[in-house]
């Protein structure tokens, strides 16, 4: 599967893929920064509300640098995410105003990068996924 970068700013270009993330079957469309460097996915806990969670009620853990220097709250939970229409079976973290600074979530290590292959091609603005086996 091949994803192009999406424009966030003249001369800015980001991989940021199109995703559903769902919760008992229930998706919602969200787009995500495909992020080597992120430890695990992480996204705003207003999609989780809309999936119909209750936030606080997962597994409370601390994260900083999406956050900026001072660690935030995130919730763990078990959910489902559609990347080129297929489904999966993964743990994220939902953190509370995440779209207040961000249009996006995050994919990273656990949750993504475990499912993947990922190759980036700056110079064809592209992303691109296979699928492990």
């Amino acid at each position: 599967m091949k994803f192009d970068y999406k424009k966030i700013a003249p001369e800015i270009f980001r991989p940021i893929i199109p995703v559903e993330v769902g919760f008992n079957n229930f998706f919602v469309q969200y787009e995500v920064l495909v992020d080597s460097g992120a430890d695990l996915c992480i996204f705003d806990a207003e999609i989780g509300e809309i999936l119909g969670m209750k936030i606080n009620s997962g597994k409370p853990q601390k994260v900083a640098g999406i956050t900026g220097a001072q660690s935030e709250v995130y919730y763990l939970h078990k959910i489902q995410v559609k990347v080129g229409g297929h489904e999966y079976k993964i743990e994220a973290g939902f953190l509370p105003n995440l779209n207040s600074r961000y249009n996006y979530g995050v994919v990273g290590q656990k949750g993504f990068f475990d499912l993947f292959v990922v190759k980036f091609d700056l110079l064809k603005e592209e992303v691109e996924l296979k699928q492990r086996q």
